[in-house]
């Protein structure tokens, strides 16, 4: 304890108390990159734990338009409403890569087609990243952005989009549930960033949805949304879903029964969590296939399954 005037004073609490139970990013670095449209951008590199210069590691890249900043935000390996934990992956070996995205009227999609390739190769000259073993990740708008990309090249090994839109033109006459109103703001003033409705520009709205697409898709593709989704309608997940599986595409999904846009339930979040890093594992790392990913579970020992994998 210190005194009155502050010259001696001394830690009498600990924010983390926790922290040595994780192991740690070893450090983070900027990367540089020019998009394919000329933007001068930055995306956050961040090193896996016990990372030794050198060697090269398996990647996830994720992102959800500008998150470069990001590199000096203190994350708990906690489990997230989208499965998703920075620090859980650099903690299991992993480097993760957060590029920024900016975005041109019209094209939503090929935005980040110009702006995460670019960034990923610039990445890859950091000499940190295995470039045989990236995979990338977003929920949400970062979900489209995934689902997206997936249609549009095979740099990637492995893709998990969550909660993604994938029709442009059928989720712009939806309705955004968890307000009641129509989806046509979003497309028209906000995170869309088109000229007018469908019917007054068939083609962006064509070229920049993932289904459009759906043909060219090679990636393996883990696809999570569920039921009851409020902000992006369930039936977006099933339209690309089914579109892949007709295709005979590598793709799974996974849906949490009466959850929201994000996963509530803390069982359902350690459920995804966990499943979302096998797959990863399983494409990135080399490890073994679970069960439930190489061979499926029988739906009436679902319940079962679900039972044996609680922690």
């Amino acid at each position: 304890m210190g005194d009155a005037t502050l010259k001696s004073p001394g830690q009498i609490t600990k924010n983390t108390p926790d922290r040595n139970k994780y192991t740690w990013s070893a450090g983070t670095q900027l990367v540089d990159y020019v998009s394919d449209k000329g933007d001068t951008l930055q995306g956050a590199l961040f090193l896996p734990a016990g990372y030794q210069p050198g060697k090269k590691y398996p990647t996830v890249v994720y992102y959800y338009e500008k998150l470069s900043q990001t590199r000096h935000s203190y994350v708990d390996p906690n489990f997230s409403g989208t499965g998703w934990s920075p620090t859980m992956y650099t903690s299991a070996g992993y480097a993760v890569f957060i590029p920024d995205i900016v975005y041109k009227l019209d094209d939503p999609g090929m935005s980040a087609v110009w702006c995460v390739l670019p960034a990923v190769k610039a990445a890859i000259k950091t000499g940190v990243i295995d470039e045989e073993h990236i995979g990338i990740h977003g929920h949400s708008w970062g979900g489209y952005q995934t689902a997206f990309l997936s249609t549009q090249t095979n740099m990637f090994k492995a893709a998990a989009a969550g909660a993604a839109l994938t029709n442009m033109v059928s989720m712009y006459d939806l309705i955004y549930w968890n307000s009641g109103g129509g989806n046509m703001a979003i497309f028209e003033a906000s995170q869309g960033r088109f000229k007018g409705a469908p019917w007054e520009n068939w083609d962006a709205y064509l070229r920049n949805s993932p289904i459009y697409h759906v043909k060219k898709v090679n990636t393996p593709l883990l696809i999570l949304h569920n039921d009851k989704d409020g902000a992006v309608d369930f039936t977006q997940g099933i339209e690309f879903y089914s579109a892949l599986r007709r295709l005979k595409k590598p793709v799974v999904m996974v849906q949490y029964k009466g959850e929201n846009h994000g996963i509530a339930k803390m069982e359902n979040r350690k459920d995804y969590s966990v499943r979302m890093m096998e797959f990863f594992d399983y494409h990135l790392k080399g490890k073994p296939a679970p069960a439930w990913l190489d061979k499926g579970i029988d739906m009436l020992k679902l319940d079962e399954e679900l039972e044996e994998r609680k922690f």
